[in-house]
């Protein structure tokens, strides 16, 4: 069932013609978000060894320095997407853009891993302002027969920032010093802010209501406690630990009272009945299941191209290029696949993609031929743009335009917390099973060295090299252990993408005109041709928030 097409533009003229150069602007202002954390996983080995190469940051303080930034974007990008809507996008993405170019050029300079995690955490408050403003924005400029396609893009930037960012760090760290990293983004900064001048329209929720300030409370809180709660687990590798528990109980119970106060609010910051719709609710879910399968195995990926197969960092990066080079040519050509096979096909395809894939990871040992490897990023990187470019679509075209800004903060807030669950989740049974593998070998170390030095395969590496000649004998135990710990972890994550394969199916519908599985219009799939989606898209007269 579907609603019919408003007849004509709304969207300004002037808005109009420019808006292909607008997404180029945001595009831009999305890629630094995400060429800061593919850069990041290059310089890790880096950044681990001791000064005056790197800051000697142990496996706990490296995990601090991903986390910092998941911690405070994932905490506060529902409040983002809401002061964005409220304030006007532009002024806001504007002024995260100031926060992470001060942020980045402040770690660039970080004495310690104390400082470049404080410093990283100021990143990540101004990523936390950057990315729903740019989606919601693009929400703005194109009319809903263009959407689709203007996602597409946006999703296949991903891709491009995912390529650029492991071949930039590769190529810095080859000719300076680690934080060059981190300083690489502040000319991108400028650049993007004196575009977003001069070409980017404002943008508002034109009636956002009064101010939900205990919600807005609630949500961050929750959301804190919640992701500070699987880090620490993560870290520990211990989920069972009490006060890991107890954190995540009460993130838990601090996101079901807001949930609860939402529903009772008449002003509240999200329409918590939208998750009432099984269509938005799933593609909401697979976004989190996706990314906690693909950060936990690229967070290890690294590690098996760098310590074990002995590859550069700029190596590495161009290793990866495969996965990113195929998010950037079929992330804008999904929808034509979901035009013909319908989101249901396409994604449950898809997931069953990356589900492999991680499972083909579990056959790579030392000597595999890399090319094979190739292969493994590029299929995955295939799948992921069948699903985020269709999902996003989703979620997007589900709530009402003028909400664009609340929307796409709950499709990246439940990203982030799928990531930072991926990382630790996986990431603690990366460590277990290592720790496990390689305990006897470890027996030749003094005792007040061997809990270190089962950390991580890093921390194994480092300890034979101070033993010099002695300790080459674990180099190759230190491999095995990993690889061994490779295998259990990347089976892990296809068991989780097999479970977002089975959601997509149940709940996401078929070709474009099919009914939802309730059969309700409101699950209608989301149309290509700008005919379907949510009513309040479509109604005649509406006019469109562009703030002009």
């Amino acid at each position: 069932m579907t609603t019919p097409a408003v007849p004509g533009p709304r969207i300004p003229e002037a808005v109009h013609r420019r808006r292909w150069l607008i997404l180029g602007v945001l595009m831009l202002s999305l890629l630094i978000v995400v060429l800061d954390n593919s850069i990041l996983n290059v310089a890790v080995k880096t950044i681990s060894t001791p000064a005056p190469t790197g800051l000697g940051a142990t496996q706990s303080e490296l995990e601090w320095a991903i986390n910092a930034y998941t911690l405070v974007f994932a905490g506060l990008l529902f409040s983002a997407g809401l002061l964005g809507d409220r304030l006007g996008r532009k002024r806001v993405l504007l002024g995260g853009l100031v926060v992470f170019g001060i942020g980045s050029a402040l770690a660039a300079s970080s004495g310690s891993p104390t400082e470049l995690i404080a410093f990283r955490a100021v990143m990540g408050l101004g990523a936390a302002f950057v990315m729903p403003a740019t989606l919601a924005v693009l929400m703005n400029v194109f009319e809903r027969d263009e959407q689709p396609k203007a996602i597409g893009i946006w999703a296949g930037g991903v891709g491009l920032a995912i390529a650029i960012g492991p071949i930039t760090g590769g190529v810095l760290l080859d000719h300076f010093w680690w934080g060059s990293v981190f300083l690489i983004n502040v000319p991108i900064v400028i650049l993007a802010i004196g575009l977003m001048l001069w070409l980017v329209p404002d943008s508002r929720d034109p009636n956002p209501g009064r101010i939900d300030p205990i919600g807005v409370l609630l949500s961050v809180v929750g959301l804190v406690l919640l992701v500070y709660g699987i880090i620490k687990g993560g870290q520990l590798a211990d989920f069972a630990d009490p006060a890991v528990l107890a954190t995540i109980g009460a993130g838990l119970a601090v996101l079901a009272a807001f949930v609860v106060f939402e529903k009772r609010s008449d002003h509240p910051s999200i329409d918590v009945t939208y998750f009432k719709s099984k269509v938005f609710s799933a593609a909401i879910s697979v976004i989190a299941l996706v990314f906690f399968a693909l950060m936990g195995v690229t967070f290890f990926a690294v590690f098996y191209t760098q310590s074990v197969r002995g590859y550069s960092p700029l190596e590495t990066g161009l290793l990866m290029l495969p996965l990113a080079a195929a998010q950037m040519i079929f992330a804008p050509r999904a929808r034509l696949v979901v035009d013909r096979f319908g989101h249901r096909a396409t994604t449950t395809g898809a997931m069953l993609l990356i589900a492999a894939m991680l499972a083909a990871f579990a056959t790579l040992d030392a000597d595999t031929p890399i090319w094979i490897l190739e292969v493994v990023f590029f299929l995955m990187g295939t799948g992921m743009a069948h699903i985020m470019t269709p999902v996003s679509v989703v979620i997007m075209q589900a709530l009402p335009r003028e909400k664009a800004g609340s929307a796409s903060a709950l499709s990246n807030t439940f990203r982030q917390v799928g990531g930072a669950l991926g990382i630790a989740v996986l990431g603690s049974v990366l460590s277990t099973a290592y720790r496990t593998s390689i305990e006897d070998e470890l027996a030749r170390l003094p005792s007040a060295a061997r809990h270190t030095a089962g950390e991580s395969i890093e921390a194994t590496l480092a300890a034979a090299a101070r033993l010099g000649p002695e300790g080459r004998a674990l180099v190759i135990p230190a491999n095995d252990a990993f690889l061994h710990a490779m295998h259990v972890t990347a089976l892990c994550g296809a068991g989780v993408a097999l479970v977002g394969a089975v959601v997509v199916a149940l709940f996401l519908p078929g070709r474009a005109g099919e009914p939802g599985e309730s059969g309700r219009a409101d699950e209608a799939e989301p149309s290509y041709a700008g005919n379907a989606g949510h009513a309040s898209n479509n109604v005649p007269g509406q006019r469109r928030d562009t703030g002009q």
